[in-house]
């Protein structure tokens, strides 16, 4: 699921992002920084207890490269709030002599941070580490609203998408 509001998007618009803020991949210490109330921002995100986190946290970080969770954080700020997030996860297939796929997902920016280029910051730095890892391909979701948005992001339109919640 993507952003459930679209930021500028335009050349310029990235390039005046605040340069104050890193994108970096999500550490065991995030907890604490506000993660998991950001992703419920996107969807319904009950909180985590710090053990529960840690546990969550291990899981995926042995996944290496092929599960990279990115944030944004300002350094320079007093709160070291989590901004922004996006995750990619590779799949790996028997397509195209064993090619990969990655998918963009969890692409969220704080209410308060809106507006100011970093969720297209966190996409594109995705991106990037796909075509790093060799993905042949990288899709994501999004609801129709934001179509718009990630075409500046570089994504076409393609197929429909369908699904089976539980």
């Amino acid at each position: 699921m993507a952003s459930t509001s679209p930021e500028p998007s335009t050349a310029a618009a990235v390039a005046e992002a605040d340069c104050s803020v890193q994108i970096r991949r999500l550490e065991a210490t995030d907890h604490e920084k506000g993660f998991v109330a950001l992703l419920s921002q996107l969807s319904a995100c009950p909180d985590l207890t710090a053990s529960e986190f840690a546990a969550c946290f291990a899981d995926l970080a042995a996944l290496g490269d092929d599960h990279v969770i990115l944030v944004a954080e300002d350094p320079a700020s007093p709160e070291r709030r989590i901004l922004a997030t996006g995750c990619l996860f590779v799949e790996r297939k028997f397509l195209r002599g064993g090619g990969k796929v990655g998918h963009v997902e969890d692409v969220v920016v704080d209410a308060a941070a809106r507006g100011r280029g970093l969720g297209i910051r966190v996409v594109r730095r995705l991106v990037e580490i796909a075509k790093e890892a060799g993905c042949y391909k990288v899709i994501l979701d999004c609801t129709p609203e934001l179509r718009a948005y990630y075409a500046k992001c570089g994504f076409v339109e393609k197929g429909v998408q369908m699904a089976i919640y539980f």
